[in-house]
C-alpha cells in the first residue's frame, strides 16, 4: 500500500518505520527535519528493533500525491490546518487515519472527506523525537483503533495492516470509548507533568499529593466520558493506568517536552475538550477544570503570550 504520514514526529516516525518494513510505500511529510532526513536518513531506536536507512520525505504533501492510508499524527494543536495538508493525499479510495491526541480530532477529517472514510488511532507508547531525525521509542506501542462510524470491517481491515507490521493493535468497537479512556491516562500523568512544576510521571506516583491528584483526575474523566454513554468502569482501569505507568521509570510524557521547548501544548484537545463535554452533560469536573485553566496560562507565560508579571515581595 501506499502510505502517507502527514506528522512527522516521533509517533508518525515510529509506526511509519514499521510500515515500511512491511513492505510497504511509506512517504512522509516533514518540517524541521527534511533536509537532515534527506541527507541522513531517519533514525528510530527500539528495543523492539532499531530502524535507521533512507525514506521517502517531503517537503509539501501535493508531492506525496493520493495514497491508500493518510495517517495523520499532527500535534493537535495543528488541527486548524491538518486536514489541509492531508487534502492532497486524498484521493476516491483513500482512509485517513487520526493518529492525535484529545477529543474531537476526528470531527474536521469528518466533515472535510466523510465520516465513511475517517478512523481514529491512539498510541500507548513512551517515545521521544530527541533530535532531527532521531526519534527513541523507550517502551510499549500499542494503538486502539475505532471507525468514526463504528464500522468494524473497515477498522479491522486497517488494523491487520498494522499487525502485519508487528504492531500490537486492539480494536475495542467504540471510538468515542477509546478516545475517553486514553484520557484516563493523558490528563493525570501528562498534564500534572506541567501544572506541578515540570516533574516525570515517577515524581507523580512518588508523591502522595500528586498520585492522590491523579487519581481524582481520572474518577471525574471517567465520570466524563460515561455521562456521554460510555460506561466505563473506573477502578479497573484507574488500577491498570496506574500499574503500567509504574513500569515506565521516569518518563517525561511529550507535553512536558513540548512544555520544555516551548512549543504550543495541546491544552485544548486533552483538557479543553472534555472539560466542555462534561459540562454539556452536567458532570461536575472540579480538578479537571482547575487543572485545565492552570496549564492553559502556563503554556501563553511560557510561550510568550504574556508577560510574565511575577515580582518580589517587599
Amino acid at each position: 500500500m501506499k502510505v502517507a504520514v502527514i506528522g512527522a514526529g516521533g509517533v508518525g516516525c515510529f509506526y511509519g518505520t514499521r510500515l515500511l518494513g512491511a513492505g510497504h510505500d511509506v512517504r512522509f511529510l516533514m518540517r524541521s527535519d527534511l533536509e537532515t532526513v534527506r541527507a541522513r536518513g531517519l533514525t528510530v531506536h527500539s528495543p523492539d528493533g532499531d530502524f535507521h536507512g533512507p525514506v521517502a520525505a517531503y517537503g509539501d504533501p501535493a508531492e506525496i500525491g493520493a495514497a491508500d492510508l493518510v495517517i495523520c499524527s499532527l500535534k493537535a494543536t495543528a488541527l486548524n490546518v491538518a486536514c489541509g495538508l492531508v487534502a492532497p493525499c486524498v484521493g476516491p479510495n483513500t482512509r485517513v487515519l487520526v493518529m492525535m491526541n484529545g477529543l474531537g480530532v476526528e470531527e474536521p477529517f469528518a466533515e472535510a472527506f466523510g465520516a465513511r472514510r475517517v478512523l481514529g488511532g491512539m498510541a500507548f507508547v513512551c517515545i521521544n523525537r530527541i533530535e532531527p531525525g532521531v526519534v527513541r521509542h523507550i517502551a510499549y506501542g500499542q494503538l486502539l483503533f475505532g471507525h468514526c462510524l463504528d464500522d468494524k470491517a473497515m477498522t479491522e481491515e486497517v488494523a491487520d495492516l498494522f499487525r502485519a507490521a508487528g504492531v500490537d493493535v486492539v480494536t475495542p468497537g467504540s471510538l468515542k470509548r477509546a478516545r475517553w479512556q486514553k484520557l484516563v491516562w493523558n490528563i493525570p500523568f501528562s498534564t500534572l507533568a506541567i501544572s506541578a512544576g515540570g516533574v516525570t510521571t515517577q515524581h507523580i506516583l512518588e508523591d502522595d499529593g500528586l498520585r492522590n491528584l491523579a487519581r481524582e483526575l481520572m474518577v471525574e474523566t471517567i465520570a466524563a466520558a460515561n455521562g456521554h454513554g460510555c460506561a466505563i468502569e473506573a477502578e479497573p482501569l484507574i488500577e491498570e493506568m496506574f500499574t503500567t505507568t509504574s513500569t515506565m521509570g521516569p518518563y517525561r510524557p511529550s507535553m512536558l517536552v513540548d512544555y520544555e521547548e516551548k512549543r504550543p501544548l495541546e491544552v485544548e484537545a486533552i483538557l479543553g475538550e472534555p472539560v466542555r463535554r462534561a459540562r454539556q452533560v452536567g458532570v461536575a469536573i472540579p480538578r479537571l477544570e482547575m487543572n485545565y485553566h492552570l496549564v492553559r496560562m502556563l503554556d501563553r507565560i511560557n510561550r510568550g503570550e504574556l508577560e510574565d508579571t511575577a515580582r518580589n515581595g517587599p
